[in-house]
């Protein structure tokens, strides 16, 4: 009894993952607000009902593909940024990361990239998710870092973002590049981008203390108030 449980579940399994795999080859050519069901379970050979079996709606579909394309990238990010250094070593160890991704898992970046602002609220919501929660984990690691000293929770978190949507980018940059020289040129870029970044780091809080020490507050006004609105003079 527990074999044949064990076959039907490895073959619903199979199934599931047959019209995954179908639904993200057809999102090469078209969004997911445009894929109907039926054109899915089509191209898995399986009746139209089969769908509901495993998934609610298309919705339902594309935040599952959210979770595969994204979910495993958690674990990496996570090892790339605890185990390599900062600097040029980090910078060139997360352009290499997101360029092997892009190569292996094209037909992933290509729905991210054009679901993250597509029709489908849910599937939106979920890339946002997802990228807000790699934002949170870079967030604590750069808190581990001595140059994360000074830094307040929003600002750590404002880099973290600047980098995780840098990812993104280069992620789609990359897959539109079609020559290995075009390939190239993107990923120089996106080290280049990143070191500015980096620089930006180390001073970000020079202005701040520039501004402490003249008694203002970072973002607080003067003494003196706003300047006074200059009026418009009229011609005679």
């Amino acid at each position: 009894m527990s074999h044949t449980l064990g076959v039907r579940q490895a073959q619903k399994q199979k199934t599931r993952q047959a019209l995954l795999d179908a639904a993200l080859g057809l999102l090469e050519e078209q969004s997911l607000s445009s894929l109907g069901l039926r054109e899915v379970t089509r191209a898995v050979g399986v009746a139209p009902t089969a769908f509901y079996r495993h998934f609610r709606d298309t919705a339902d579909l594309g935040v599952t593909l959210v979770e595969e394309a994204l979910g495993s990238l958690h674990t990496t990010l996570a090892a790339l940024l605890t185990t390599v250094g900062d600097g040029e070593e980090r910078v060139a160890a997360a352009v290499g990361l997101i360029a092997a991704y892009v190569r292996e898992h094209p037909a992933h970046v290509r729905f991210i990239a054009r679901e993250r602002h597509g029709g489908v609220k849910a599937v939106r919501a979920a890339i946002g998710d997802q990228l807000a929660l790699f934002a949170e984990e870079v967030r604590d690691q750069f808190a581990r870092e001595p140059e994360a000293k000074g830094w307040s929770d929003d600002d750590l978190l404002m880099l973290a973002g600047m980098y995780v949507d840098h990812m993104v980018m280069t992620a789609s940059t990359l897959l539109e590049a079609e020559t290995p020289e075009a390939q190239r040129a993107v990923a120089d870029t996106a080290r280049r981008q990143l070191r500015v970044v980096s620089l930006g780091r180390l001073h970000w809080l020079d202005g701040q203390e520039s501004e402490e020490s003249q008694g203002h507050p970072r973002g607080a006004q003067s003494p003196e108030g706003p300047p006074a609105p200059v009026e418009s003079s009229t011609l005679p």
